[in-house]
């Protein structure tokens, strides 16, 4: 059982990277929306790398930001996090993937092969925990512009890319949680995990042959 849960949990962390790279490079973080409006037929959308201008023929222009100083503070963390999360998915991988159960390489023991499995959940859950962040952070900002009745200009709407990092996210933390079941594989089986004292020490002695003898 615990073999096809580390197994489940390895395949959640693949996929939650894929996702998580697909999201970071995904266009639409933020899409502009009629809401209150007049209807126009030019649509804006950006995400962490460039912002873009679609018009109603479906020809889009796309703007990268060129100075890095000059973004948000926001929009530089969230940058910073997403591809902290990327590195530590993939550190995830190569470290599970030398621990799983359920692939032999080397010939590590079982107990360092669980503590290797163990490490690349923590190492999952950290990086889902950096995309949950960053993502969140983003659409709070969002919100928080919409409904700010001094900021003029476009409104902007949550974005499909938000939604692939939350889903990624969400995957890479379930999935580090599943890899950390491993740890009943680092006690040995029969082990009660306790401190033993030393034995004690059994004295044999020797039993006398002479009897004692009643003088009258």
């Amino acid at each position: 059982m615990s073999t096809a849960v580390e197994a489940v949990g390895f395949v959640l962390c693949i996929i939650s990277w894929l996702i998580t790279g697909t999201a970071l490079g995904n266009d639409y973080w933020k899409v502009s929306t009629v809401a209150g409006n007049i209807i126009t037929s030019v649509r804006q959308y950006e995400n962490l790398w460039h912002s873009c201008t679609e018009t109603s023929t479906g020809i889009a222009q796309c703007q990268d930001f060129e100075s890095l100083l000059g973004l948000p503070g926001y929009v530089q963390a969230c940058r910073g996090l997403m591809i902290v999360a990327l590195l530590m998915g993939l550190a995830c991988l190569v470290i599970a993937l030398l621990g799983v159960k359920c692939i032999k390489i080397g010939s590590a023991s079982e107990s360092s092969k669980a503590k290797l499995v163990i490490a690349g959940g923590i190492v999952s859950a950290l990086a889902g925990v950096c995309t949950l962040v960053s993502v969140s952070w983003y659409a709070n900002m969002i919100v928080e512009d919409f409904y700010d009745p001094f900021t003029g200009g476009i409104k902007f709407e949550l974005g499909a890319g938000l939604y692939m990092g939350w889903a990624g996210a969400f995957l890479a933390i379930l999935g580090g949680g599943m890899l950390c079941c491993a740890c009943k594989r680092v006690t040995p089986a029969g082990s009660t995990g306790g401190y033993r004292g030393a034995q004690p020490k059994k004295i044999f002695t020797p039993k006398s042959e002479s009897k004692s003898k009643e003088y009258v």
